[in-house]
């Protein structure tokens, strides 16, 4: 399988002479490893005149991509909802699958960046419209059951955990059938943090952790009303069940993982095993609250 892309394609807080925005388009290689550098990965930016915005010139980008990288990602995550069709057109035109994605991690990192110190030191700058610019996250759907296929049994088990950011050095070792990382360098994470956690063991831990490696996994949310939850985001905006609170315990467990999480800079993680003795991993995930 080759390496994932990232991409963006708006306009940005630039003007030109006629005071309209500058478009452009940034695109980068998906960080996968816990302990990596964002600057190892392939970086493209290029801008793009208001009056050439379409698919076309965004293909013709793409394509320019990847011949600087000297080889085509495997698909191209995207997180702007209102960029849909021209991105995926664009994308299909060269040969190249696109996905709505929240898990757009080093991307979002890129663009802070940029914002906090690119755009502002180039001509024609407007602060008024770097202000405007849309935010990653959009308002999930109400949270739906997991299909039956992977729903668990009576027999299943789970615990809210906490990992010191120190222990994903090793994490590219770890036997993990499906799963991703990102660089802890993305938030800024101190080796001596506790990075929280949830563990699902089940006797159907492959299947699960098989289905859930076709979804785009961002980020799991305590969510106290109406019932309490915890969440599995997904996508753009879908929601899943992932474990219902029953208990006090269970409820005070959740609110602690989810501080934790907020001190952590909204890292986390799940993990899926087919029980605590094994020390493979059906699934693993590093996971980060979008925007």
């Amino acid at each position: 399988m080759g390496k994932v892309w990232e991409l963006d394609f708006y306009s940005r807080p630039i003007l030109d002479e006629n005071k309209k925005k500058q478009w452009e388009v940034l695109i980068c290689e998906t960080q996968t490893d816990s302990q990596g550098s964002l600057e190892d990965g392939f970086r493209y930016a290029k801008f793009c005149p208001p009056s050439t915005v379409n698919s076309i010139w965004l293909r013709e980008a793409i394509e320019t991509a990847i011949e600087k990288a000297g080889e085509a990602p495997s698909k191209i995550r995207f997180f702007r909802r209102q960029m849909n069709n021209m991105i995926v057109k664009a994308c299909e035109d060269a040969g190249l699958v696109a996905t709505p994605s929240r898990r757009t991690y080093t991307l979002n990192n890129w663009l802070d960046e940029r914002f906090q110190d690119f755009y502002p030191s180039q001509e024609g700058y407007n602060e008024t419209a770097a202000a405007a610019n849309a935010s990653v996250a959009y308002p999930p759907l109400n949270a739906i059951a997991l299909p039956d296929a992977v729903r668990g049994d009576k027999s299943d088990k789970w615990a809210f955990v906490s990992l010191e950011a120190s222990a994903f050095a090793d994490m590219s070792e770890w036997d993990i059938k499906f799963g991703e990382g990102f660089p802890l360098e993305l938030a800024n994470i101190p080796r001596d943090a506790k990075i929280p956690g949830f563990i699902i063991f089940s006797q159907r831990a492959l299947p699960l952790a098989g289905w859930m490696s076709g979804l785009e996994l961002v980020s799991l949310k305590f969510q106290p009303k109406p019932l309490p939850i915890l969440s599995l985001e997904t996508g753009l905006s879908d929601s899943w069940i992932l474990a219902s609170l029953t208990d006090k315990s269970s409820v005070v467990e959740a609110q602690g993982f989810d501080n934790t999480k907020n001190n952590a800079q909204g890292v986390h993680f799940l993990a899926i095993q087919s029980s605590p003795d094994v020390e493979v991993f059906s699934g693993f995930w590093l996971l980060k609250d979008d925007h």
